[in-house]
């Protein structure tokens, strides 16, 4: 199964489309927060026509609309600030923050902790745990925009560039 990891999307409507229409083939998608405005919450449901994954970051204030929002996608599951998912038979730990991310990783409690919030782009096993940050998508506090797909038959990660060439 592929997976699909985003993050700090930040209201950067093109750069989202874009990372979409790349990523369409996935058969999941997670979203590790500061999707900002609720908006982003209807481009995503729209967008993505699988079972979306989602966490809140620093970023997302309106957490009512934000919530109003994705009750009109039955495909989206919002886990508030920390998701744990089983899915093909791999633990995931979903997060906004690195630093929790970290910490998840080390407690040998899952076989992938994704996460973002400080926009570098990582991937790095602790023991046998696969840390992912997949970078941002809204591209300006890096540089670059990416996200990642995540392959669960093979543990491989593969990082995607977003551009709106």
């Amino acid at each position: 199964m592929k997976i699909a990891i985003i993050s700090d999307i930040h209201d950067h409507r093109a750069m989202l489309q874009k990372a979409l229409e790349q990523l369409r083939e996935a058969d999941k998608l997670i979203c590790c927060g500061d999707l900002c405005s609720p908006f982003i919450m209807h481009d995503l449901g729209r967008g993505f026509s699988k079972t979306i994954h989602i966490v809140f970051g620093n970023n997302d204030g309106d957490l009512f609309r934000l919530t109003q929002a994705a009750d009109s996608y039955p495909h989206i599951h919002l886990h508030g600030e920390v998701a744990d998912l089983l899915i093909d038979g791999k633990q995931f730990a979903v997060t906004h923050y690195d630093t929790i991310g970290r910490m998840l990783a080390v407690s040998d409690a899952y076989d992938v902790v994704c996460y973002g919030h400080n926009h570098k782009y990582e991937v790095a096993y602790d023991g046998q745990t696969l840390r992912i940050n997949p970078g941002e998508i809204m591209g300006e506090l890096t540089g670059g925009s990416s996200f990642v797909i995540f392959d669960t038959e093979t543990a491989k990660v593969i990082r995607y560039e977003v551009t709106l060439i």
